[in-house]
């Protein structure tokens, strides 16, 4: 069963409560498997001629309507503060945006922990401070509507003025949707109440909708605070877009220095991340990967830490359980649910091969686009890449870092990854940073309505 075949299996109509005309579809719409695509990096030069290309656009942005239904190509747009304010939106609107997204991601780069060679003056040039104003993202299940909805979104831009388009990226996976390093990619995502959909297995409950579409109650019983006026914030959300470069030569030079046995190699790349390259989760499958448990979505998120305390079967510091503690005993106090993120990953390059090398990073364009989706989003990650991927006092462990996506720049534990066992502990060391940061943005997705406010100048009576 495929993933909107799945979802469509959990959608229930009449449970929905949220304006899913005015929502955009990318928010709620998991990719296709297999899925292509393209990002865009664009920059207003002129505020007229900028908002005419947000207008024409906005008649193109898929809503979340038919959210759970197949659908060959969506196209999700969302803004930097930059951007909005290049837009020509008042300075009033602009200052009841959360700080941090005023900003601007390379003006937090200390929050982030994108220090060395993840700071902002090593970024790509498209993604320096300040650059990109509008980020467009286009998925779909087959070239074909790939092709179909860039040539849309060309076409929009070529009878727009006042807008440049930077950059494009491609990129795309197999229907085994696996990340640069081999491991199937984005297994456990949300549920959202009042999205139409019952949790899927593995799940206690659906996370309050406020938590990822501004307007709506959270966790807390309230709305958080919305971008003012209402017409621009009322059901937007926010994002973070993070683009790495990853260095999978690098990962499988260091697990050969650790084993020349290529099952055992494929043993402690498990350990790091803590799921199997096929998905299957360490704590339902400890000892062998389970190709049959990966590939079905009912069972391959069906699981506690609970039994698991100790962190005999999934190490606490894998880079699975530490971005989704779910009900692990944390050493530091934290409400998992409001840090639960709706991932939009993408990869790009060339599919994982065991016979990449070191030498072959620089030679070939290969990574991930880290996207997520919050109405915390600033705040969760830079909670999650100072707490859970850069520290491990929340687990007891000190300094040591998310195996997989830590920057190891500045590691005083030289590289540690402790793998709990019986009689004693076993630390590797000599991990060193296995995605390097190309450069992001803080953005901010409207809804389709607000779309077509800033396209219209709505702050105009």
């Amino acid at each position: 069963m495929g993933r909107l075949s799945e979802l469509r299996a959990r959608f229930k109509r009449e449970h929905v409560t949220l304006d899913l005309d005015d929502i955009q579809g990318v928010i709620l719409r998991s990719r296709p498997e297999p899925y292509v695509g393209a990002h865009a990096m664009l920059h207003v030069d002129d505020a007229v001629g900028g908002r005419d290309f947000v207008a024409r656009l906005a008649d193109h942005v898929q809503s979340a309507k038919d959210w759970a239904e197949d659908l060959e190509a969506w196209t999700g747009v969302a803004v930097s503060h930059e951007g909005l304010k290049a837009l020509g939106v008042p300075e009033a609107s602009l200052k009841s945006f959360p700080l941090p997204f005023q900003q601007g991601m390379a003006a937090r780069a200390l929050q982030l922990v994108d220090n060395g060679l993840n700071a902002p003056e090593h970024w790509d040039e498209a993604l320096t401070p300040g650059t990109c104003h509008i980020a467009l993202t286009i998925y779909a299940a087959n070239q074909a509507a790939l092709d179909t909805a860039l040539t849309t979104a060309k076409d929009v831009l070529e009878r727009s003025s006042g807008v440049t388009l930077l950059a494009t990226h491609p990129f795309g996976v197999d229907e085994q949707n696996k990340n640069p390093f081999g491991f199937r990619d984005s297994i456990s995502q949300p549920t959202i109440a009042g999205s139409g959909v019952i949790p899927q297995p593995g799940q206690e409950r659906t996370i309050a909708a406020g938590e990822f579409i501004l307007g709506e109650n959270s966790e807390t019983g309230s709305p958080l605070g919305i971008p003012e006026p209402a017409e621009l914030g009322r059901n937007g959300t926010y994002v973070v877009f993070r683009k790495f470069a990853s260095r999978v030569g690098a990962f499988n030079d260091y697990l050969a220095s650790q084993t020349t046995d290529p099952d055992a190699q494929h043993e402690v790349a498990a350990k790091m991340f803590g799921r199997w390259r096929s998905g299957a989760p360490l704590v339902l499958s400890p000892d062998h990967d389970d190709e049959d448990l990966g590939n079905d979505p009912a069972r391959r998120n069906d699981f506690s830490f609970k039994d698991d305390p100790k962190g005999m079967m999934c190490p606490h510091s894998s880079h699975m359980r530490r971005l989704n503690p779910r009900d692990s005993d944390l050493t530091i106090m934290t409400d998992v649910n409001i840090k639960r993120i709706i991932r939009r990953s993408s990869t790009y390059g060339p599919s994982w091969s065991p016979e990449v090398t070191v030498a072959d990073d620089a030679k070939e364009d290969r990574g991930i686009y880290f996207v997520f989706i919050s109405a915390r989003a600033f705040d969760t990650i830079e909670f999650m890449q100072q707490e859970w991927i850069n520290g491990g006092n929340f687990v007891d462990l000190g300094p040591e870092r998310d195996p997989i996506v830590g920057n190891h720049d500045d590691d005083e534990t030289d590289g540690r990854f402790t793998i709990p066992a019986e009689p004693a502990r076993t630390r590797i060391n000599g991990i060193t940073t296995f995605n390097r940061m190309a450069g992001g943005e803080y953005l901010f997705m409207p809804s389709v309505s607000a779309l077509h406010w800033i396209g219209a100048q709505g702050w105009v009576s």
